[in-house]
């Protein structure tokens, strides 16, 4: 029977996911958690990629932003609100650019700015798909043969 690795998390991991709630930039993350002083801004940019992609950093991100959303109250309703409020304000003057912008500042930091794409066809129909898959004779036969 195969045994699951464990998966190690590092302190440089943990200061990595510190950097990356305060920065949202990998790279700059990266530099300051491990020691990038004779390294390529690329290989930086590509090693910072590859940690904030790890199962246990996403995990442990989640869980920051969590503490975060929590400790400050902050929740899609509230930044809705804001952003109403921002609205009726901008309406009244026709200046609220700062305001929208700081409600979807505090948005991406937290990852609630996501958005959902949901693609239709012609007047919300499906999407009609054709495939067509060639496979030669040889092929097909070594297929069968094994049923």
């Amino acid at each position: 029977m195969e045994r699951k690795r464990k998966r190690h998390f590092s302190d440089k991991m943990e200061k990595f996911c510190l950097a990356y709630v305060e920065t949202a930039n990998a790279a700059e993350s990266y530099r300051i958690a491990y020691n990038t002083e004779n390294m390529a801004t690329a290989t930086i940019g590509r090693e910072g990629y590859n940690t904030l992609q790890k199962p246990q950093v996403q995990a442990r991100l989640e869980e920051l932003r969590k503490q975060v959303m929590e400790r400050h109250e902050i929740t899609v309703d509230t930044l809705l609100a804001e952003l109403e409020e921002a609205r009726l304000l901008g309406k009244e003057t026709g200046k609220a650019s700062a305001m929208v912008t700081a409600s979807m500042g505090k948005a991406k930091l937290l990852g609630l700015d996501r958005q959902i794409v949901e693609l239709t066809g012609k007047d919300g129909a499906p999407i009609e798909t054709n495939s067509t898959v060639t496979v030669d004779q040889k092929a097909l036969n070594s297929v069968l043969g094994c049923l």
